[in-house]
């Protein structure tokens, strides 16, 4: 008889402890992802989008398709080489079952894609916005093309030829190539011959064209009408466009930084490396002989699957640049109405905006309402005599960042200036590094996010001094300090003098200097460690209610929903009765109407001219605790990054929130319903019931309620009150935080600790009015005063 031993003994314990995971309400986290980048290109066979603006869906969908290959393909791409596989907890697929799942689904897609870029161009070109091809130019145009490639094109360019004793060449990452298999005059094997595109020349090669039509040619094309000219004596045997895509799944923090190497150099290191990491796919736009792909696919061993053709342009992103040069009688027909945003209704643009957030709490919407007042706030307070700090954190910024030249503004007048800098934001690594470095010249103290965790939040708090007591500004996000995405992402802003938040962000700002990602916080819910125990805490809260018989509801309003502790307490919370009604733009990993097990949720996408970027959470019939967030429920946002969510505690803010959110469930236009196999489709309209878009119903009312303020100005109220919404009665709460762990020998961390499950399980907590005193405060109400002081005596608030 064989005896269990210790460790087979373990293994049975854990299995008994550990319940096996349910996967008939989860899906896989990349298949999803398709299908929402699927829904993208949708918006190109839309009819009722403008013509022009269909094609710019057709580049969005490229481009998302890119990224998606190169970080997420790409990291499994890693880990399928291992030889016991991690396994998804949505799906139960190993690494290289996704690979494969995803390599399945490509050539449909790919298919769709290029079929709506074809019947696009075919209609532009009758409308007179005309791509010249090679093989249809023209005796004037083909002589035009010849004189510029001679003039322009020939004295840049460097044509490779391989061959043993030239070795293939390091194709880098997104560029693009020109290949053609050639016939040389010698004996010799046929060769391959390369051509790198340059990408220090304009793209898009504009050709003269009769009055009031706009024709251009691509640089590509260019060179391909010429190629004979390129490779001396040998001859073009085939030709094409190819595209290497490479895993840009690099960890930053796991590659080491060097001793006494400046963590902005250790970046710029990390970028060139990412460059010529290993190859995911190649994408081949012409024709070329068995031959020469097998050369290039085995040079960069790829496998056959990987290796994708096409007959239209590579890198669409050259669409953007050609929406300037449409003939002005053609641009209402082809784009949508131009948009400016709107001032915000409760905020006189005349008067300080200090002032007025001391008032009241603003809240901005983007790009319905203009970024304006907060970059005024920023400037106002660079030259502001009782501004005495200044402190940021910042994700992603514009090239050209007013916000950024108002913080050396800042710096130069003598405000101390803090700004932590997340180095790490990928793709946009480069611009933050050059920021950050303009800002530690003018005088900015400029830290970085803690290892092995971005800093995602959007925070900033201005600090005064007005004689003997302080003041703080704290302005709250959920989309980037950006004033270009600002325009084209859908995204709130919170403006608050409340001091209870403010008292959290300053320990906010002062543990990330620390390197402390375990604050203890009253109103804000900060990752790694509290933010999603705060979303567990809510939703058990409305679980009680429901099983007490109660109404119970929840509302979420994310990018993506991938994290199985929050998708299985939302599956709880369905079984319990509470109803669960969601806004999900990208992944959604949870599968609502199962039978049993995900009845009472509901989810739904809007995707449209904007990008919906905020995050809502909602708990309560009357939404008595509302909080907006950067974070979206992914593990990696809830546990492996710093994020914030805040409590939106104002009336008039809360409804306005109430009121926006209203409007998207409403949608039936762009709004697309989640099945629960997993698919997209349309929402169905009831009987008599009327189209209803909401990004173009918030336009209209962005602009109806600049007008009412605008008519409302010369009133000598205080400030202008346009109509809002009606306040809701309701008192708003918080959820309260769990009582601080024991203090920890090392507050400095690299590593969120571990939920455990006691924790996880813990009955939901207590939610108090705002108002109510919270015991063991005293300490830290004396330590803040102690501080207030010694600023008052120091002048300096660290």
């Amino acid at each position: 008889m064989h005896m269990p031993s210790k460790i087979e003994k373990k293994q049975a314990a854990a299995k008994l402890r550990k319940p096996p995971r349910d996967f008939s309400y989860t899906q896989n986290r990349e298949l999803s992802w398709l299908r929402f980048d699927n829904r993208v290109l949708d918006e190109a066979f839309d009819e009722s989008v403008p013509l022009f603006e269909r094609l710019k869906f057709v580049s969005i969908f490229e481009s998302n398709l890119d990224e998606f290959l190169m970080v997420r393909v790409g990291g499994l791409s890693d880990l399928a080489e291992l030889k016991k596989q991690p396994v998804d907890n949505k799906s139960n697929m190993t690494a290289s079952e996704q690979v494969d799942a995803v390599m399945a689904e490509m050539p449909e897609l790919l298919t769709r894609w290029e079929s709506i870029f074809k019947s696009i161009e075919g209609k532009l070109d009758t409308l007179g916005v005309h791509r010249a091809r090679i093989d249809s130019l023209t005796p004037e145009e083909r002589t035009f093309v010849t004189r510029y490639f001679q003039a322009y094109v020939s004295p840049v360019i460097s044509p490779l030829v391989i061959d043993p004793r030239h070795p293939f060449p390091n194709l880098r990452n997104g560029a693009l190539y020109l290949a053609c298999g050639l016939d040389g005059v010698t004996d010799e094997e046929s060769l391959l011959g390369l051509i790198e595109i340059p990408a220090s020349m304009n793209r898009v090669v504009e050709i003269p064209s009769p009055t009031g039509t706009y024709s251009y040619i691509l640089l590509e094309d260019v060179i391909l009408a010429c190629l004979d000219s390129c490779f001396g004596s040998y001859k073009p045997l085939d030709r094409a466009l190819i595209r290497v895509t490479r895993n840009a799944d690099i960890d930053p923090d796991g590659e080491g930084v060097e001793e006494e190497e400046d963590y902005r150099q250790h970046m710029k290191r990390i970028l060139k490396k990412r460059l010529r990491l290993q190859p995911v796919v190649l994408a081949v736009s012409g024709s070329l002989e068995k031959a020469t792909l097998k050369t290039i696919r085995k040079a960069l061993e790829l496998p056959r699957r990987s290796v994708f053709t096409c007959d239209i342009p590579l890198n669409l992103g050259y669409v953007f640049g050609i929406e300037g040069k449409i003939p002005e009688h053609l641009r209402n027909e082809l784009l949508f109405t131009p948009f400016k945003p709107q001032p915000n209704p409760t905020i006189d643009m005349t008067r300080s905006i200090r002032e007025q957030v001391l008032q009241h709490d603003k809240l901005l919407f983007y790009p319905y309402e203009a970024m304006n007042p907060f970059l005024d706030l920023v400037h106002e307070a660079a030259y502001d005599p009782e501004c005495i700090s200044l402190r940021i954190t910042l994700y992603r910024v514009a090239k050209q960042s007013r916000l950024c030249e108002s913080l050396i503004d800042a710096a130069e007048n003598g405000k101390e200036v803090t700004v932590l800098m997340e180095l790490r934001a990928r793709f946009d690594e480069q611009n933050n590094i050059e920021w950050a470095e303009r800002l530690e010249e003018a005088g900015c103290t400029v830290i970085y996010g803690s290892e092995g965790f971005k800093c995602h939040s959007k925070i900033c708090q201005l600090t005064y001094r007005e004689g003997m007591a302080l003041t703080r500004l704290t302005l709250l996000g959920t989309g980037n300090f950006n004033e270009k995405t600002a325009k084209l992402y859908s995204d709130f802003m919170l403006m608050t003098a409340h001091p209870g938040i403010g008292e959290d962000a300053n320990l906010f700002f002062r543990n990330l200097s620390l390197g402390n990602l375990r604050g203890d916080y009253r109103f804000l819910g900060v990752a790694p460690v509290g933010l999603k125990p705060l979303i567990m805490r809510g939703l058990d809260r409305e679980i009680q209610r429901a099983l007490a018989g109660e109404p119970a509801r929840v509302f979420f309003k994310l990018n993506s929903l991938t994290d199985r502790e929050v998708i299985d307490k939302i599956a709880e919370a369905s079984c319990a009765g509470v109803r669960v009604d969601m806004i999900i733009r990208g992944i959604s990993c949870l599968k609502p109407g199962v039978p049993g097990k995900t009845e009472n949720v509901h989810v739904r996408s809007i995707v449209g001219r904007f990008l919906e970027h905020a995050r809502v959470y909602a708990f309560g019939v009357d939404s008595d605790m509302i909080y907006l967030s950067s974070a979206d429920m992914m593990t990696r946002n809830t546990e492996h990054r710093v994020e914030i969510a805040f409590p939106v505690l104002d009336p008039t803010c809360r409804a306005l929130v109430h009121e926006y959110m209203g409007m998207q469930l409403r949608d039936n236009v762009k709004a697309r319903s989640l099945t629960s196999d997993g698919t997209w489709v349309p929402v169905e309209r009831a009987e008599g019931e009327k189209p209803f878009n909401s990004q173009e119903a918030l336009l209209e009312r962005a602009y109806r309620n600049a007008e009412a303020a605008a008519e409302a100005k010369p009133a000598p109220a205080p400030e202008p009150q346009p109509a809002t919404p009606e306040v809701q009665k309701v008192q708003a709460t918080v959820i309260e935080p769990e009582p601080a762990p024991a203090p920890q020998p090392e507050p400095q961390v690299t590593k969120p600790a571990p939920e455990t499950s006691a924790r996880r399980k813990k009955p939901a907590g207590k939610t108090e009015a705002i108002e109510r005193h919270r015991p063991g405060r005293v300490r830290m109400g004396l330590g803040l005063i102690g501080l207030g002081l010694k600023t008052l005596i120091t002048g300096k608030t660290k």
